[in-house]
């Protein structure tokens, strides 16, 4: 059996790996010290880095489904905005919770779509069809929300039975409302058919050499097409979770620029479905960190500066501990089909 050439060299190991592997061993030493002191502060902070870490993953998931088949995606932000203030209207009018949610994930997918209209059949410069998300997002929820609306319920916790009592983890786990488990569940998914399917074989390969899949018979517009929609639909999760499940109402730019940290924790994941999970925890650890520390009154310095930790921190580690990120290499590239 052949040894990988990552693991045969210990320097290009830690070059790809050694970021990741320091950030994890300071945070779980803190986490470990921390919980020895206060284990029920511990337990909260865990349990909303969780809650902060589910629209970052839901939009990385997005953005890196998208560029693994060569479209960059630079309006998660939009479309999330955009399915947050449709899932809430939409509970506001029905009542409906699932209904709701099922109307941001469609809002979400036909961002998506239209993303992908623009870049793949009008072969539009993919960083200016993202924009047109963003700009068109937040003009239609800034001319339509009304002030005074409120959200005919919220989705809530589901313990997990006996899973949910256990010290430590089974609060931060096991107790979650649905969107957080589905999106630590589709983190799995994602990462199952990108690397184990021959639909996620397609996908890399029409990321990488569209012309060379074309020539395999692979609909290469195909594929981008579906990748996209799908794509937006999983910002549109992370628009219902943040209008539904993390706040039950809906303000103005509510995505406060989830969708741009969502391209970040993107690369700083390598473009996998896994690394983006943790990146998305690293940074919603620091935001639940900065949250304890301004509520906590143990630390007298002006909020401002401490809000600014958890986008600190993405810039240290994108800047410091990432390395060398190579995307796809088809990525941001329109396909002409010859003939």
């Amino acid at each position: 059996m052949s040894t990988p050439a990552s693991y045969a060299n210990p320097k290009l190991f830690w070059k790809r790996w050694g970021g990741l592997i320091v950030t994890t061993v300071l945070i779980l030493a803190a986490i470990a010290y921390y919980y020895a002191r206060e284990p029920h502060v511990t337990e909260a902070v865990l349990a909303s880095t969780l809650r902060q870490s589910v629209p970052l993953v839901l939009g990385a998931l997005c953005g890196l489904i998208g560029e693994r088949s060569a479209v960059i995606n630079i309006g998660i932000e939009g479309q999330m905005l955009l399915a947050a203030f449709i899932a809430f209207m939409v509970n506001v009018w029905t009542g409906n919770l699932l209904v709701a949610v099922l109307a941001g994930v469609f809002i979400g997918a036909v961002l998506g779509l239209l993303l992908a209209f623009m870049s793949v059949t009008l072969k539009i410069d993919q960083i200016i069809g993202g924009t047109v998300i963003n700009i068109l997002a937040i003009g239609l929820t800034g001319y339509f929300y009304q002030v005074g609306l409120s959200a005919k319920g919220k989705l809530n916790p589901i313990p997990l039975g006996p899973l949910a009592k256990i010290p430590l983890i089974g609060p931060v786990l096991f107790d979650n409302p649905p969107i957080t488990y589905a999106a630590i569940i589709l983190v799995f998914v994602v990462h199952y058919v990108l690397f184990y399917t021959p639909w996620g074989l397609r996908t890399r390969a029409v990321g990488e050499h569209p012309r060379a899949a074309d020539t395999l018979g692979i609909n290469v517009y195909l594929v981008r097409y579906v990748n996209v929609t799908i794509g937006g639909a999983l910002a549109g999760l992370a628009g219902a979770y943040l209008s539904l499940e993390a706040v039950g109402s809906f303000d103005r730019l509510m995505t406060n620029g989830r969708g741009f940290v969502a391209l970040a924790v993107m690369i700083f994941g390598k473009w996998t479905p896994l690394g983006s999970f943790g990146a998305a925890l690293l940074f919603g650890f620091a935001t639940a960190l900065q949250t304890q520390l301004q509520f906590g009154g143990k630390i007298n310095i002006p909020p401002q500066f401490i809000g600014m930790l958890p986008y600190l921190l993405t810039i240290i580690v994108l800047a410091g501990f990432v390395g060398k990120a190579r995307p796809p290499a088809a990525d941001g590239i329109p396909y002409e089909k010859e003939g």
